[in-house]
C-alpha cells in the first residue's frame, strides 16, 4: 500500500516486493478493504492444532498495552455477535464478545483489560510443524488524483461493474486454494471469467462510465491494488478514501518473482526502488510485466477527513493501527485475539521487542498458513516505512474463549450491543 505522497516512497512496502518474491502478495493479498458478505465466520472449522499454555508463557505479556488490545478486540464484537454461529468456535467468541461488550464501561486501564482476557481466554500455541511462523506488514497509502481525465491525470481506477459476480465470499477467500478464481463475469449464458488486467488496461471497461478517479502513474495504482485501499488527495485539495471492492477473480502472481526468474532483475539486488525505477524507465516494457499479473482490483470512494478514519478489513469493522491482524481463517476464526511474538522486529515504536495480543480481522489471498500474519500499521508515508521494514519469524498464540454451558446465554444479541461498544 505505498503512497505517492508527491514522491512516492513505495520503498516503505519493500516486504510487498520482498514478501511477492517469496510468494507472497500482500495487498491484493491483504485485503486491507475489503467488500465483504454479511458472515464473519471462518469457511470452514479451524483446523490449526493448539497447544494450551498459559500466560506465564507468552513473552513480554505483562508488559503490553491490553487495554489498546481490548479496544480493537470490541470494535469486531458486534459483527462476530450478530453473525451466524454453526460452529463451536465460533459460538464460543461470541459468548466472550458479549462478555466484552457487557465489561467494557468499566475496562478503562490496562491491568483492567489484562483481567479481562485471562479470565475469559485460555492462551494456546499454533503447532506449526511445516514452516516457521512470518508477520509482514501492510498499510493505507496516500497518493494525488483528480475525478476528470485531465494534464498529467490520465490513468483511471474503477468501480465494480455491474456484471461482476462474486464466487467466493470475501471472508472465505483467503482460506481457498492458491489459483482458485473468486469472481466471474454474469453473461447471458452463465458466468465465464473476467477480464485480465491486460485487457482492462487495454480498453475492456472503457466508455461503460466506471471510472472513479484518475491517476499519474499506474504503477502507482498497481500497488495501491496490491495493498487494497488508499486515501486520495484531489486537484481541488479535499481528500476521499478509496476501498476494495471486488476483484477479476485471478489470483495474484507476483512480478517481482517474475523479473528475478527473467533474469531482468538481480535477487540480492533487488528492493522496492529498483523495482519502481524498471517499471517507471520503460513504460512499453513494464506493460507485460504488470499483466503478468493477471490479478485487478475494483475500488469504491468512501469520503473522509484529510487524517480521519480508518480503512475496514474482512470483517468489515474499522482496522486498528498495531492491532489488526489479517490472517489465514482456515485455520482460526475470524475476530479471534492472537498474541505475535516477533522479537526480531525492532523498528515499530514503542514495540521493540515485538510482542503484542492483536486481532485477527482481516484475510488477504496470500496469507497462507496457521502462522503467517499481516499486521496494520496505519496510513501514510511513516505507516509505510514501518510496514516495508516487516518481515520477521513470528510465534503465534491464539486465545482460545473460555466458554462453559451456562455461559451460552451470553451469546445471545445484547440490543444495546452498537451503543456499548461505542461509549
Amino acid at each position: 500500500m505505498g503512497s505517492s505522497y508527491a514522491t512516492w516512497p513505495r520503498l516503505a512496502v519493500a516486504v510487498l516486493v520482498l514478501g511477492a518474491f517469496a510468494g507472497l502478495s500482500p495487498g491484493d493479498a491483504n485485503q486491507l478493504t475489503k467488500r465483504t458478505d454479511s458472515s464473519v465466520k471462518s469457511g470452514r472449522s479451524p483446523s490449526a492444532p493448539y497447544q494450551p499454555v498459559t500466560f506465564a508463557d507468552l513473552p513480554g505479556w505483562a508488559n503490553d498495552d491490553h487495554l489498546a488490545a481490548f479496544r480493537a478486540f470490541l470494535k469486531s464484537c458486534e459483527r462476530v455477535i450478530a453473525a451466524p454461529r454453526d460452529k463451536s468456535a465460533s459460538a464460543n467468541l461470541a459468548i466472550a464478545c458479549a462478555d466484552a461488550v457487557k465489561a467494557g464501561p468499566a475496562v478503562r486501564t490496562k491491568a483492567a483489560a489484562r483481567t479481562f482476557f485471562e479470565r475469559a481466554f485460555t492462551p494456546n500455541a499454533v503447532v506449526n510443524k511445516n514452516r516457521p511462523g512470518m508477520v509482514t506488514g501492510y498499510y493505507e497509502p496516500l497518493l494525488h488524483g483528480s475525478r476528470k481525465q485531465q494534464g498529467p491525470y490520465q490513468t483511471p481506477i474503477y468501480r465494480r461493474p455491474d456484471d461482476l459476480v462474486t464466487v467466493i465470499p470475501e471472508t472465505h477467500r483467503g482460506a481457498v486454494k492458491r489459483g482458485t478464481i473468486t469472481h466471474g463475469r454474469k453473461t447471458e449464458t452463465g458466468t465465464e471469467p473476467y477480464f485480465t488486467r491486460a485487457e482492462i488496461d487495454q480498453g475492456a471497461l472503457k466508455g461503460k462510465g466506471l471510472e472513479l478517479l484518475y491517476f499519474k502513474d499506474p504503477v502507482e495504482i498497481f500497488f495501491m491494488q496490491i495493498q487494497g485501499s488508499g486515501r486520495v488527495k484531489l486537484t481541488d485539495g479535499t481528500t476521499v478514501r478509496v476501498q476494495y471492492d471486488g476483484k477479476n477473480g485471478y489470483p495474484y502472481s507476483s512480478i517481482g518473482r517474475y523479473l528475478i526468474e527473467k533474469a531482468l532483475l538481480a535477487a540480492d539486488r533487488v528492493s522496492m526502488g529498483a523495482l519502481m525505477d524498471w517499471l517507471r524507465a520503460d513504460p512499453e516494457r513494464a506493460k507485460p510485466v504488470l499483466w503478468y499479473n493477471r490479478s485487478y482490483v475494483f475500488f469504491r470512494e468512501i469520503k473522509a477527513a484529510d487524517d480521519a478514519g480508518a480503512p475496514v478489513g474482512a470483517m468489515n469493522v474499522p482496522l486498528t493501527s498495531g492491532r489488526s491482524l489479517a490472517f489465514d481463517p482456515a485455520y482460526h476464526v475470524l475476530g479471534s485475539p492472537v498474541y505475535v511474538s516477533a522479537p526480531s522486529i525492532r523498528h515499530v515504536p514503542n514495540a521493540a521487542p515485538f510482542h503484542r495480543l492483536m486481532v485477527g480481522q482481516d484475510v488477504g489471498s496470500a496469507i497462507k498458513g496457521p502462522e503467517r500474519g499481516d499486521v496494520y500499521f496505519g496510513s501514510g508515508e511513516a505507516a509505510g516505512k514501518i510496514a516495508g521494514g516487516t518481515k520477521h519469524r513470528a510465534k503465534f498464540f491464539v486465545l482460545v474463549p473460555n466458554a462453559t454451558p451456562a455461559a451460552k446465554s451470553a451469546a445471545q444479541p445484547d440490543p444495546a450491543a452498537p451503543q456499548k461498544i461505542a461509549q
